[in-house]
Parts: structure tokens; C-alpha cells; sequence
């Protein structure tokens, strides 16, 4: 019992260590030494249970969006939902940030990030878009706002950007995200 809970607790301080260190150097710039000195371990504990970088980057990198049940929802609202959805995380959640900064400086970054829009707001384009054969154009486009607001107020912080309201951001993207999903294909 002792040896699973201080394996977990490992793990946790070594995934924790990594958001942080990925965050702040980049993936390019992050050293498995430097993640196992901030975990307060030795950095073969790392290699021990993420094999090497990218293991221990994909690990840390695993986001689940955690996306709101839509199928009950007005069509005419899930623009707005999903908006507001991902401003609350982006707001509480440094993971995603960091993601941000490494997906745009880094090829494994960059992958991930798509792996992770593509798993989990694809099925959300799919169940709502008129046209299912659409959704990976429409999720991608959903993306675009989402992360282009995200990588304005959370990485470059505009100001302008950073000065908006959450209501505001809603109000400006709520309606582009609904028209990404729902209209009818120009």
C-alpha cells in the first residue's frame, strides 16, 4: 500500500514539476534534470516512469477539456456555452497555457494540441454541425477562435484582449463559434 501511494505521489509531484518547467522554458528548453530537481527527485525517477522526454511531455500534456453535455442545449446556445466553457478554463487551468506556448514553438506541442481538439471537440462538431461529414472543417475553425482569443489574452496578454470581460469575450465570440457550428455551409 505505502509503495503504490509514494508511486502515485511521484508521479503527481513529477507531472506537476513538468506543467510548470514545460511552461516556463518550452519544451525545446525544459531538461529532465531541471523537472527532477523541481520534484525534489532524481531525474532517473523520471525515466523510470516516462521513459524520456516526450514520454513525460505527453503525460503532462494529457488535457481533457472536460467539455460541457450540449445534446439538451438550444442550438442557438452552444456558441455561447462553449465560449464561456473555455474562458472558465482557460482561467483556472495553467495546463492549457502551457500547452499553448510549447503547441506553438514545438512539433510535439503543436500534435498534441491537435490530438486533443480533434478527440474531444470533434465529436462536439459532429452532434451538432448539419452536415457530420463537415465537423473536422467546423471544429477547426471553433479552434481557431477559441485558441486565437486564448493565445491574445493568456500568452501575448493584448492588452485589449486581457481587458475584456468574460461576458464581453462571450458576446464577440459566442456568435462566430455558433455560426462555426450550426449555419448552413457558405
Amino acid at each position: 500500500m505505502t509503495t503504490v501511494r509514494r508511486s502515485d505521489a511521484t508521479r503527481a509531484a513529477i507531472l506537476e514539476a513538468a506543467r510548470e518547467r514545460f511552461a516556463s522554458d518550452g519544451y525545446e528548453r525544459a531538461t529532465i534534470r531541471a523537472i527532477a530537481r523541481d520534484a525534489g527527485i532524481d531525474p532517473s525517477m523520471v525515466m523510470r516512469y516516462y521513459g524520456n522526454k516526450e514520454g513525460l511531455f505527453a503525460a503532462a500534456s494529457d488535457i481533457e477539456i472536460g467539455l460541457p453535455e450540449l445534446g439538451a442545449l438550444p442550438a442557438r446556445h452552444i456558441g455561447a456555452v462553449l465560449v464561456t466553457h473555455f474562458l472558465e478554463r482557460w482561467e483556472r487551468d495553467e495546463v492549457l497555457t502551457a500547452m499553448l506556448r510549447v503547441g506553438v514553438t514545438n512539433e510535439a506541442g503543436a500534435a498534441r494540441m491537435q490530438e486533443v481538439f480533434a478527440q474531444q471537440l470533434g465529436p462536439v462538431a459532429r452532434g451538432v454541425c448539419p452536415d457530420p461529414e463537415d465537423a473536422p472543417r467546423r471544429a477547426a475553425l471553433v479552434a481557431s477562435q477559441i485558441l486565437g482569443m486564448a493565445l491574445a489574452r493568456y500568452v501575448l496578454r493584448l492588452p485589449p484582449a486581457i481587458a475584456m470581460s468574460a461576458e464581453e469575450v462571450v458576446a464577440w465570440l459566442g456568435p462566430t463559434v455558433q455560426r462555426y457550428l450550426t449555419a448552413e455551409a457558405p
